[in-house]
């Protein structure tokens, strides 16, 4: 991250994104912001402007929508960014025999099709200037798949969505890890914004809620120490090496044979 270059920040009205764009500015750096509601953006970038006499400029879009999708593309082909952080977030907690198919559609246009598709369209400009780096704001529940735990909400299509972020991050982290740029999916637990009120949740008798702006220093701080998964609450860092190293050697014990325990009855 530079003095003068470029980041791209999505969901950047509120909560995380808002405290990326005010941290970034801090370090100099010039923003587009993008995020559906235009008034705040607009409040943001001349608050920002005013405040670092950076450059900021809104690009209200709905990252559901794929023609405003389509221009935030074009934004990034066009005007090349050092640092794209896809943090837009949509949640959707509830039964998923009672989560409607559009809005089920919508979480996954916002978590997965628009991170994928501004990641695609920025990694060219990247590529030929030989560095700049991904961050896509995933969360900790992307871990949760195997946990029925009546605490978490509930959170198929949004857990699935945050495990897809994770997946994807590390894969494309091989790809070009290696040409400069870094790669990096934010794992957060619980973070003090607009997100859970508008879940319905109540975080206020809940222990260990995050403030966004430690959740960004932690995501910065990991962008230098090269990790590719940064969970900011989890102490010991053995522990997404243990997670990683479970997934190699279950990937690792294909044998080209049945297992044991499926051939019962096979004569």
């Amino acid at each position: 991250m530079k003095r003068g270059e470029r980041a791209l920040v999505t969901g950047a009205s509120s909560g995380i994104g808002e405290s990326y764009a005010e941290t970034l500015a801090g370090l100099g750096m010039n923003l587009v912001l993008v995020a559906r509601r235009e008034d705040r953006l607009r409040d943001l970038a001349s608050r920002l402007h005013k405040a670092y006499g950076i450059d900021a400029r809104p690009l209200p879009a709905d990252l559901a929508d794929p023609g405003d999708l389509a221009r935030v593309e074009e934004e990034l082909r066009t005007r090349p960014a050092g640092l794209l952080l896809n943090n837009a977030g949509f949640g959707a907690y509830m039964p998923f025999t009672d989560l409607p198919a559009d809005r089920a559609e919508e979480l996954l246009r916002v978590k997965v099709v628009a991170p994928t598709r501004l990641a695609r369209a920025v990694l060219p400009s990247m590529l030929e200037n030989g560095g700049g780096a991904i961050v896509n704001v995933a969360s900790m529940l992307g871990f949760s798949g195997a946990f029925q735990m009546p605490q978490l909400p509930r959170r198929v299509t949004y857990g699935a969505a945050n495990a897809y972020l994770i997946a994807f991050s590390q894969l494309l982290h091989g790809e070009v890890g290696s040409q400069g740029v870094r790669v990096q999916v934010l794992c957060p637990a619980v973070v003090r914004t607009e997100f859970q009120s508008i879940q319905g949740r109540d975080i206020s008798a809940l222990p260990n809620v995050m403030e966004p702006a430690d959740i960004v220093k932690a995501s910065l701080a990991a962008l230098e120490l090269g990790e590719v998964i940064c969970a900011p609450t989890v102490a010991d860092a053995s522990l997404l090496g243990a997670w990683e190293a479970g997934g190699l050697a279950v990937f690792a014990s294909n044998r080209g044979e049945l297992a044991e325990r499926y051939l019962i009855g096979s004569g």
